[in-house]
């Protein structure tokens, strides 16, 4: 009879590598454990690298609370964690991690490298490990954390995983297989944490696979993962149970969507598990709905209480057990059930109309796409869209250098000129010529060329050339007039008068000129008033004279009261000005209105008395010697034509209706808008000829304002009216499918 063996206890070694194997079974497990971390400390960005599917190098770095240098000697030691100080703690838990063995397994089967900064700390320290121990990174140096330059937060640099552990190594499958199961626990996360910007790259390429932003939804995040295709058919879900304490929220599919395959995201309480028996509840469940051996989408998140949870009952904490399962699965199920009968009324059933001559398409030849959509229709090139309207080019953040701010000088007159004339304003180049006041004013004939300064709040300067003699312009600032906005509040208007304003824009929005313009993708100029933008399929021409004064009448409505400033840089006259404008033909003015001088110093008189009104509503300033000293910042980057100035104090006398309130801020709005509308005037180009110079530098200057200044604010803050699509502003002028119809091809 064979004698009986010894009992040996094992190397803490061996009982370390062992533990390992059970917590990191693939790179994938060692990621999430991170990316677990990641979250426990905080973390709003979460960036991971990857090199031969996370066997060579996985690499997580965060922006969190980063690691006490004082802990970095044992970071790397099993059951030493930050989140569980006793057993009973676990009834509680609120952490992702709790046993303190992550970092531990992965130190025993790769090479560990950790940089990590807090915030108290004025540097970042850097340290290497090897079964959960600090080593030098080289012989012959210290172990102990090195200081170096780093961000706050942590990076984990793993590399050569199962090194040690030859078997396990050989056992895994491509580095493909393994980045594609690193991609679905990302992608999961990702979903899940809507907070978190999540990127996921391969090492040494520039296009993310994986990337999600701090201010997505998490249908947002859907979409961008998963594809439009998924989030368009989502069905929202929710449930509270107070009988047995959980809360569910998620997005499922409806009957019109379905995959070859289940893609089932479960979260409980915030941690991705697996739950085979909600998983068949949600599979019998579809099977009335969508075809046989198809599945749906499903993404759900389960708050149960803490302390019917045991989160303690898998290595890799992928599974967790909880009080009154079949319960809770049976209210999920129901929920989802509602959802479903409500949403099933309708299918919707894609067709495509036969073209003349096309051979009809055998659909038993017809393979799914790769995401194994069993609806998906073919695309035919007269229906495809070929640009995308989220696109961005360089372009955007370079722009030209205004042609017009270059050093030209203008030669001088002698000092015998007629000191007493008229003043005459311009800011276009020295050698274009600007009628004001009835006059051709040539900036090249007068005595000098001063430099108009606008300045805004933050500080920023705009300069332009003009021949403003009277008054000369010269940067000043005021710390009074800056109050209102430098605060950073924003003032809440409860005017009924405004609140109507508002209301009357948005009743008369036009819904299809809205999603137009949110989704279109501009296209270049035309003339100077006019531009193309794609929308889908259609080219239309804008006008875009009349949208920019419209959407400028629209922001002093919803910014009202919560203007910056734009500061002339020397106080500009109202009487002058009204002067100016009197003797422009446009102002209309005959004798029989009476004289000039009388009629300018009841317009200074007029907007001095209403100066207090004028600057805490819409920033305009006017001083007590009837000088105009701002003008209100409608939006960033964009400076109105100040050779309209004296027209514009021209209007707000004559046209603004000042004695009733309503009617005085709708009409101020009006002609505010109609002085920052953008004109062809900006343009400086030659009006003799209807084509424009890519190529020079001054035309460059202003197409580049439209397509990045005012066309995304188009975009962003301007509510069509209904009266665009009738007054011209907004034109088609082609379609692709009648192309198509003309030309056969495009």
């Amino acid at each position: 009879m064979a004698a009986a063996p010894t009992i040996r206890r094992l190397d803490e070694a061996v009982v370390n590598r062992i533990a390992a194997g059970e917590v990191i079974q693939r790179p994938a497990n060692a990621l999430k454990e991170m990316i677990e971390n990641s979250l426990d400390a905080k973390a709003s960005s979460i960036s991971v690298s990857v090199k031969s599917g996370g066997l060579k190098l996985l690499q997580i770095q965060d922006n969190g609370c980063g690691i006490r240098k004082e802990d970095m000697s044992i970071v790397c030691e099993r059951f030493t964690t930050s989140k569980l100080m006793k057993f009973e703690d676990l009834g509680s838990i609120a952490t992702y991690g709790f046993r303190g063995e992550a970092l531990a397994s992965i130190s025993h089967v790769a090479h560990v490298t950790i940089t990590t900064r807090t915030v108290e700390s004025n540097c970042a320290f850097k340290a290497s490990y090897s079964d959960g121990k600090l080593v030098p990174p080289r012989p012959g140096l210290s172990a102990d954390p090195k200081p170096c330059a780093g961000n706050k937060g942590t990076q984990i640099t793993v590399e050569d995983l199962f090194y040690n552990v030859s078997t396990r190594r050989k056992a895994l499958k491509s580095p493909g297989e393994e980045f594609a199961k690193i991609a679905d626990v990302v992608s999961k996360y990702a979903i899940h944490n809507s907070g978190v910007a999540f990127t996921l790259k391969k090492q040494g390429q520039s296009m993310a696979d994986v990337r999600t932003t701090n201010g997505a939804s998490i249908l947002d995040n859907i979409r961008a993962i998963y594809g439009a295709a998924v989030a368009r058919e989502l069905l929202e879900v929710s449930c509270d149970n107070q009988r047995y304490s959980f809360k569910m929220h998620g997005y499922i599919s409806n009957a019109n969507y379905s995959v070859k395959k289940l893609q089932f995201l479960l979260f409980i309480n915030h941690r991705l598990v697996d739950s085979s028996a909600l998983r068949k509840a949600i599979e019998a469940l579809y099977e009335a709905y969508i075809p046989k051996n198809s599945h749906p989408f499903v993404y759900v998140s389960l708050e149960i209480a803490p302390n019917n949870v045991d989160v303690n009952v898998h290595p890799t904490k992928h599974e967790v057990h909880f009080l009154h399962e079949d319960s809770i699965i049976e209210a999920v199920q129901k929920s989802f059930e509602e959802k479903l009968l409500g949403a099933n009324s309708s299918r919707t059933y894609y067709t495509q109309t036969l073209l003349p001559g096309v051979p009809v398409m055998d659909t038993s030849t017809v393979t799914s796409d790769d995401g194994g959509r069993s609806n998906a229709a073919k695309i035919y090139a007269h229906q495809m869209v070929r640009t995308d309207s989220r696109e961005q080019t360089l372009h955007a953040f370079l722009p030209p250098k205004d042609q017009t701010t270059e050093g030209k000088s203008s030669p001088q007159q002698p000092d015998s000129e007629d000191e007493h004339q008229s003043p005459s304003m311009s800011i276009d180049e020295p050698s274009t010529s600007c009628d004001i006041s009835g006059t051709s004013v040539d900036t090249s004939k007068t005595k000098s060329t001063e430099t108009l300064t606008v300045i805004d709040v933050d500080g920023n300067q705009y300069d332009k050339p003009s021949d403003l003699k009277k008054p000369r312009l010269e940067e000043k600032a005021d710390k009074e007039t800056k109050r209102l906005n430098n605060s950073g509040i924003y003032r809440e208007i409860r005017l009924t008068s405004v609140l109507n304003l508002r209301k009357a824009i948005d009743s008369n929005e036009h819904k299809g000129m809205k999603e137009l313009f949110e989704d279109h993708k501009f296209v270049g100029c035309v003339t100077k008033s006019l531009a193309l933008v794609q929308h889908s399929t259609k080219l239309y021409l804008a006008n875009v004279t009349n949208l920019s004064k419209e959407l400028f009448y629209q922001i002093i409505m919803f910014k009202f009261g919560n203007f910056d400033f734009l500061r002339l840089s020397e106080p500009a006259p109202i009487y002058e000005l009204a002067l100016l404008a009197l003797d422009c033909e446009e102002s209309g003015w005959t004798e029989a209105d009476g004289p000039k001088d009388e009629l300018a110093n009841y317009m200074v008189n007029l907007l001095k008395g209403k100066a207090a009104m004028l600057l805490d509503y819409f920033s305009f300033e006017v001083d007590k010697e009837g000088c105009i000293l701002t003008l209100p910042l409608l939006l960033d980057g964009f400076i109105p034509d100040l050779n309209g100035l004296p027209m514009f104090v021209l209007r707000l006398a004559t046209e603004v209706e000042w004695d009733s309130e309503e009617g005085c801020f709708h009409t101020f709005g009006q002609e505010c808008s109609r002085f920052y509308a953008f004109k062809p005037d900006q343009c400086h180009v030659d009006e003799d000829t209807h084509d424009i110079d890519a190529a020079n530098p001054s035309n460059r200057s202003w197409q580049w304002k439209v397509e990045h200044v005012l066309f995304p604010a188009f975009r962003t803050g301007l509510v069509p009216p209904n009266r665009f699509s009738e007054d011209g502003t907004l034109l088609q002028i082609a379609n692709l499918p009648d192309l198509y119809k003309v030309f056969e091809r495009c």
